[in-house]
Formats: structure tokens, sequence, C-alpha cells
């Protein structure tokens, strides 16, 4: 049998496996990504879509950071839209329509052209294990490759089932066997670990498709790309259809709920609440009379539609029928229906911030054997795993993000320390200081840190650089700028005559101020690029709030950066619960913020936690919490 020997090995080729093992390889470790198939190297599963809220904030941190995904889905882009543009900058995501087949081959070649990185198409069987320590894999002929950090990136085969109605058989994805050796060998580490379902729509034939009698979703004139790089769109661009289910096709799915292996009692995994499926809608959200769907295109050079919106684990014929009963859809016909799929999780609390199982050295895990669902939050946390994995490897120290500098911090934060009880989705509303966290300054927040970690290309971090200096000259040239009432009223500006001068930044944190406007009020300014104005704008328009936010952030970083040793015994704490007790040994928090934001957790526990750290570490003075 072969043996090889890696620094990393990454097992799983979807959008965590890819982006592990490029930002590994570009730090430097030799590494390994083994796949059951090439050709399905960056398989778009689901929907043929990148992006939105909060999702676009997370790709737009990879892109940051060097990562692949953003780059790829400008590639493969055929509708982009700026989602929540009546609402501020903050809370404003990008996403776009992608052309499933161009975004494989775009993944694909970006895969492939890493250098340090290569590609095995075989089936990882079981780990190697010197204790408890991984120290590689064994491949289903009985091979072995050695390796100093493993990356489970196994998505949705950990022992997947997929069913339609009451049809059940095994599979990790429609025409894929599920990994059922690797599942009993997790099973082995003594984890807690459940099970979660996701959901897919049927998907349809173009060509029998009414789309005379839809509405029409077109993309933005000005698209918002995901990549900091990307300056013009590669591909055609394409409309959406909107339709809507009705009456008729409510009636149909209460009639066959029975049917539904959802409500039949086939499943028993948790779906994801943001998105649930068809049944799910008819029956919670029973007062309506119709839901919205999205008829997207699955590329420029196929007739199969993606019907967003109607995800469903219904019998193949009751899904023909009540597709059926929508306008623009009477003559619709499925070519796949929709499915359920049902599969293995670890909880994501027995992970450290790192993304390694803290029982199991050598062990990182990234994607939706961590609890959650969607490409952009795998592929974060497949740039996360594989940072640390490489760091792991090459006797560097591990990287952490924060939750007050990145959304990626956020989801990490979340999943360590609450867990999950339903699959875990991004949203903007998940960040305390989303004001800050904008997916327009995802680079200035982040691309610093990717170059002192070493995973940011020469030309990225040129062009970072360039844009830095580009900011900070400009910024520096309107803040000593004194603009007069008088200057502002003749561009057409409503200002008080009587109001004092008013710096350059001041004015463009005005809402209804334009560039034209604002370079109109000095020619000088017309010099300055205006993609630099916009991002200054929207800087300029939180400005108030961000240096509140500051505050805040310093404030909570006081004692909550204060690092709990792993061996820490919480249970000899006299004052704490014993329900807290058990909480804090099982979770193990690394610092105070952590164990602050711990369910249940009081500022008396926190005091008497941080006063007993202090005094294992020899060290007196004022015990505080911020």
């Amino acid at each position: 049998m072969k043996h090889y020997d890696f620094d990393v090995v990454v097992v799983g080729g979807g959008h965590a496996g890819c982006e592990a093992a490029a930002v590994a390889a570009r730090i430097g470790a030799r590494t390994c990504l083994i796949t059951l198939s090439k050709s399905n190297i960056g398989v778009m599963s689901c929907n043929p879509a990148i992006g939105g809220l909060g999702k676009g904030h997370l790709v737009r941190e990879i892109d940051a950071l060097d990562g692949l995904m953003s780059l790829v889905a400008d590639k493969a882009g055929i509708q982009f839209r700026l989602l929540n543009r009546r609402k501020g900058p903050a809370v404003q995501g990008p996403r776009a329509q992608a052309d499933r087949a161009i975004y494989r081959q775009a993944m694909w070649d970006a895969v492939a052209s890493c250098e340090n990185l290569r590609i095995l198409e075989a089936e990882v069987a079981d780990l190697i294990m010197n204790g408890s320590v991984v120290t590689g894999v064994v491949l289903h002929d009985g091979s072995a490759i050695s390796a100093r950090s493993v990356i489970l990136t196994t998505g949705t085969f950990l022992r997947g089932v997929i069913h339609i109605g009451f049809d059940t058989k095994p599979g990790g994805r429609v025409g894929e066997q599920p990994s059922v050796n690797l599942a009993k060998r997790m099973d082995s580490f003594g984890l807690n670990m459940g099970r979660l379902k996701t959901g897919t729509p049927p998907r349809l034939d173009g060509k029998t498709i009414d789309w005379a009698r839809l509405d029409k979703q077109p993309g933005d004139e000005e698209p918002t790309f995901f990549s900091f790089m990307t300056t013009a769109v590669s591909m055609p661009q394409v409309e959406c259809g909107i339709a809507h289910t009705n009456a008729s096709t409510h009636a149909i799915i209460r009639k066959n709920l029975k049917l539904s292996s959802t409500y039949g009692g086939k499943v028993e995994g948790e779906g994801p609440r943001y998105c649930p499926s068809i049944e799910d809608k008819v029956v919670r959200f029973s007062e309506k009379d119709s839901h919205q769907i999205f008829l997207e295109p699955e590329g420029l050079a196929t007739d199969i539609v993606y019907p967003n919106g109607i995800s469903t684990s219904m019998p193949a014929e009751i899904q023909q029928e009540y597709v059926n009963s929508i306008t623009g859809l009477h003559t619709a016909r499925i070519v796949q229906p929709g499915y359920a799929i049902e599969y293995d999780y670890v909880d994501p609390r027995a992970l450290d911030e790192g993304l390694e199982l803290r029982d199991v050295p050598s062990l990182f895990l990234a994607g939706q054997i961590n609890g959650t669902t969607g490409y952009e939050e795998a592929a974060a946390q497949g740039l996360v795993a594989g940072i640390n994995a490489a760091m792991t490897a090459l006797d560097r120290e591990k990287v952490q993000f924060s939750r007050t500098t990145s959304y990626i911090g956020v989801m990490i934060d979340d999943l360590i320390m609450r867990g999950v009880t339903e699959p875990y989705r991004m949203f903007t509303s998940r960040a305390e200081f989303r004001l800050a966290l904008r997916a327009d300054n995802a680079d200035q927040r982040l691309t610093q840190y990717g170059i002192d970690i070493g995973c940011v290309s020469e030309l990225r971090r040129r062009s970072y650089l360039d844009k830095n200096s580009k900011l900070t000259s400009a910024r520096s040239r309107l803040e000593h700028l004194k603009i007069s009432p008088k200057s502002l009223k003749r561009v057409g500006l409503n200002v008080n005559i009587d109001g004092g001068k008013r710096t350059g930044m001041q004015i463009l944190a005005y809402p209804d101020v334009t560039i034209k406007q604002f370079c109109e009020i000095d020619s000088s300014l017309a010099e300055i690029d205006p993609a630099i104005l916009k991002q200054l704008a929207k800087e300029a328009l939180y400005a108030t709030y961000i240096k509140r936010q500051a505050g805040d952030v310093a404030i909570i970083s006081r004692d909550a950066a204060h690092s709990i040793p792993k061996n820490f015994d919480f249970s000899c704490l006299k004052g704490l619960s014993n329900e807290l007790k058990a909480k804090l040994g099982k979770v193990r928090p690394s610092n105070i913020g952590q164990a602050a934001r711990m369910e249940g957790m009081t500022p008396a526990a926190l005091t008497l936690i941080l006063a007993r750290v202090r005094r294992s570490e020899g060290r007196t003075g004022e015990d505080r919490i911020a």
C-alpha cells in the first residue's frame, strides 16, 4: 500500500474544503485535498447563488483574507444585486446569481493552481491515531497519509440520508454515497453529536415555464462585486422570474402533509428555521395565502431553473402537482425532485477558536459538520480551520478572529460558545458592532491581519496598500478642508446659511449628498477617485456611532481578553451554582469574554472566576469585570 506524508490533509472538496486547502497551502504547508470526485470540487449542491444579508459580509471577509469564493463568484456571476439597498451600508449585503458550471470550473482552476497543494481522488475510511492525537488518514484502499493536521469538511455526508416522501436512501448528495466509516470514528471520540436536516426544491425545465405570466427581477445596473480585486462583470447578465404560491397550492400541500418525510415522522433532524420548506411555510404561516418564489436560472448554457422558496420532502408526484398549481408553472416539468437530507453534526462547543477539537488534538472541523448551513458559512469556517491547521503543522501560534472586528469572529464565537439547536445561518443582527463590520470595509478590517498571518498574495498586498494610501490621503485632505454654508447652498444642499464651516468629511456624512454634488463644491475634489469618496462617505455616515462603539469595545475588552488556563478547575469555585459549574466544565471558555457570553452567567460569577484566575497566576490587585 502507498504511504504519503503532508503537513495538512483536508477531507472534502466542497466550499469549506476548497478554502481550507487553499489557505493552508498559501501559508506554506504541504497540503493534500482528498475528495471522492475531482469533478465535484466546488459544486453548488443547493441554490446557484452566493451571498445575501450577513452571508455577503462573510464572502467579503473571505476575500479580504485572499480566499477563493469571492473571485470565483464574481467570475461566475450572471446577476448581481445589493440587498437592502434602501437601508444603511451596514446592513446591505451583496448577492450574486451564479452559473453552476462556470462556478465549478472556476473553483477547480483556482484550487488546481495552488502551489503546495496536491488533489487526491479517494475515499477516507478512517483516521490514524497516536493516543488521542490525529496523525493522518487511512484511505479506502488501505493507503495511509501522515499529516500533522487533519481537517474534516464532510458537509452532509456523515451518515447522510436522502428523503423524498417516504422513499429513503443513504446519500450525502443525490447520486453520492454517505460517509459511514468516518461517522463511526467520530462516535469513538465520545463527542456530543446530533442530526440536522436541510432540503432543496425541485429543479424545473425552463423551456416548460410560461415566463410571460411571471414578474421579472433584473440585476443591478451597477453591480456590487464580492472581491475588492474585481473591476467588471465576466458573464452576460440575466433576469430571474418571480412566481407566487396560491390557495390551491396550499390546499394540495395540506392534503398531503402526512406524505412528507418531515411531517410523516421519517426525519428526526432539525431543519433551518430561516429557510423553511414549503410544507413548513404552509403550516407555520397558515394566515398567509401566498408565498414568493424566485425562479433562478442555473446557468447560461442550461434550461434548468431553481425555484427558490419551495424546498420540499414531498413525494415526487405531489411536487409535480403543487408546482403545476402555480401561475406561470401550469405546464412546468420537474427534471429533479426536491428532497430533504439528514446528516450527523458535531456539537461545535467541543471546538476551540481555531476550530480544532479540544479533546482530539490536530483534528479540525469546518462547515456543516459544525451545525451550520450555507456555502458562505462553510467557506469562512474552512478559511479559519485551514489557517489554524497550517499554523499547528508549522509550529506557529494559532489565530483567533474577534467578534468585534469580523463576522467570521461572530460566527466562530456563536458556534463554540452557544452551540446550535438548528442549522446556523449568518445574519447582520448577530453582530453587536455591525456598524463597523460593513461589507464595504472588510479589507480595511482584515487584509493587514491576513498579511501578518501570511495568507495574502503579493498582488493583493500591493493593491491593499495602494488603496489604503489613497484612503488615508483623501481622508486627511477632507478633514482639513473647511467649507462655508454659501458653498453648500450653491450646489443645492439645504443648510443653515448662518452656520459655521464644515469639513469635507462632515459634508460626506449628509445622507442626501451625492458624489457629483460633493465634487462641485470645490473643483479640486474631482481629483479624488470616486470609489475612494464613496468609501469615505460610508465611513463618515457612521463616524460618530463607530467612535462610541470603539469605546464600548475597549471597555468590554478590558477584562474580556484575560485568559483562563486550559486546566482551570471550575468545580472548586465556591459560590457558583452546580449548573453553572457543569456548563463551564463542558464549554471550557478560554477567556473571560467567552465566559461572559455563556447562558446563565452573572457579573458576580464572572468576578469570582476572574479573581480565582488571577490568584492562580499569583496576581494581586483589583479584580474587575467590564
